[in-house]
């Protein structure tokens, strides 16, 4: 029995002797190429790094920047009953001068055809940014008179070029390249779309433009075809609510969504929602090391709750801990025709930055028709959660390239910022999350 009671002694008086915790940097030897850094991670006692008191939360959680020079960097951070030592190397990048790649024009014209479904036609020669003018189908033929940096550039018509990646296409050897013909179209009014078939002699590039109207636009095609779909405008300026275009055979389909209203809750609506990561994909660790994928779960599910008590229907792109790829939460979106897709993240931040300065609520689109929902959501949602309005933007994410759906990516808040991450694990916090959702849902389709 004595011994027991010395052994149990020991075990307390181990687990006494724990500090601190750190979830970044995540190993004690590590390269970062970056002006700054950060210390994430929790602490039950007071901390030091090189000396210097670090703040820590009521929650325990901390964020502490440290400056970085060139070549080793050594950190001590001790509490009075533990130790431990950083070491960050930050890289000597030596300046090489060299030309940035030229433009070389061809002396004739090649032709590739496109090996990649959804292959991206870009304004730029650039693999990023807001430069997509439309998602190529396989077996699109294009006239190429020039390569830049890895990419094709694409005749598309007098002084119009687009970029294809090469490694979307393979080259094709004699080919008679003609323009196509638009022979004619249809037009169906559905119950849920407006629908337009274009009969062509082949398939082609084309652009749909997003603006006070929708405009198609066929390339290489013989006379120019460009035809605009007007659709109704509100006292809160238009709202298109999802669309698409693809080829089937020889025909171009386009779907234009019937625009949607509501009167009681959310009923009549689909709604799509996305628990950002899971599985082996964590996304972001908080201070208090919690898992991002956990934290967009709990939400999510909240917000299906809330969502069904108002009468939407209901898609979940993951309903437990599993890993589910990016395309395949588009498409789970799209054959249960949602009206609208949000995906649920928590935030976090790149080396070079402070997580003590930034914080809050963001919301990102890319096409212009989710614009509206995304800046009525923000508002809803740091009105009644009490975060800071980290702003809507626009940016390239896989999540909100769909355009079936008003698809939109949520960062709720910052992990690794600890006021933030205090708020994130809390349940009421989580609960009142889904509901500002939820209310900013109602506001934007009462208002339609």
């Amino acid at each position: 029995m004595k011994k027991f009671i010395i052994l149990l002694g020991l075990i307390l008086l181990g687990s006494d002797c724990f500090a601190f915790d750190i979830v970044y940097p995540k190993k004690n030897d590590v390269t970062i190429n970056a002006k700054s850094t950060f210390f994430i991670g929790s602490s039950d006692k007071p901390l030091k790094i090189n000396g210097q008191n670090v703040p820590i939360h009521p929650s325990g959680g901390f964020a502490y920047v440290v400056n970085l020079v060139n070549g080793r960097n050594v950190f001590t951070l001790q509490t009075e009953n533990e130790r431990k030592i950083f070491v960050i190397t930050k890289p000597v990048v030596k300046s090489i001068c060299s030309l940035p790649p030229q433009f070389i024009q061809y002396n004739e014209n090649k032709y590739v055809y496109v090996t990649t479904e959804g292959a991206p036609l870009r304004s730029t020669p650039v693999d990023a940014g807001i430069n997509r003018i439309a998602h190529l189908q396989r077996d699109i033929m294009l006239a190429v008179d020039g390569e830049k940096s890895g990419f094709y550039r694409v005749i598309l018509e007098n002084n119009k070029y687009g970029w294809i990646a090469k490694t979307n296409v393979k080259l094709c050897e004699n080919y008679n390249f003609e323009s196509a013909q638009v022979l004619d179209y249809e037009y169906i009014d559905g119950k849920d779309y407006y629908t337009y078939v274009f009969h062509l002699t082949r398939q082609v590039p084309y652009e749909i433009i997003e603006g006070e109207s929708l405009v198609l636009k066929f390339y290489n095609v013989k006379d120019d075809f460009t035809m605009d779909f007007p659709f109704k405008e509100t006292s809160r300026g238009a709202r298109l609510q999802g669309y698409s275009g693809q080829f089937s055979g020889n025909d171009f389909i386009l779907k234009i969504r019937k625009p949607k209203a509501v009167k009681y809750g959310l009923r009549g609506l689909t709604i799509a929602i996305d628990a950002g990561h899971g599985g082996s994909e964590i996304g972001a660790v908080g201070c208090l090391g919690n898992k991002e994928k956990d934290i967009t779960l709990i939400i999510s599910k909240y917000l299906e709750t809330e969502l069904k008590k108002r009468g939407a229907r209901v898609v979940m792109t993951r309903d437990d801990d599993v890993y589910t790829g990016l395309k395949d939460r588009v498409e789970k979106a799209n054959v249960q025709e949602a009206d609208v897709l949000l995906s649920i993240h928590g935030n976090a931040l790149p080396d070079g930055a402070d997580p003590n300065k930034i914080s809050g609520t963001s919301v990102y689109y890319y096409y212009n028709q989710s614009k509206p929902l995304a800046d009525v959501l923000i508002n809803e949602m740091t009105t009644q959660l009490g975060t800071n309005n980290d702003k809507v933007r626009q940016a390239s994410l896989a999540l909100v390239r769909n355009t079936n759906a008003l698809s939109l990516l949520i960062e709720t808040a910052y992990l690794i910022n600890p006021e933030d991450n205090a708020k994130l694990v809390n349940p009421e916090f989580q609960k009142n999350c889904a509901k500002a959702i939820a209310d900013g849902l109602e506001k934007y389709f009462k208002g339609n």
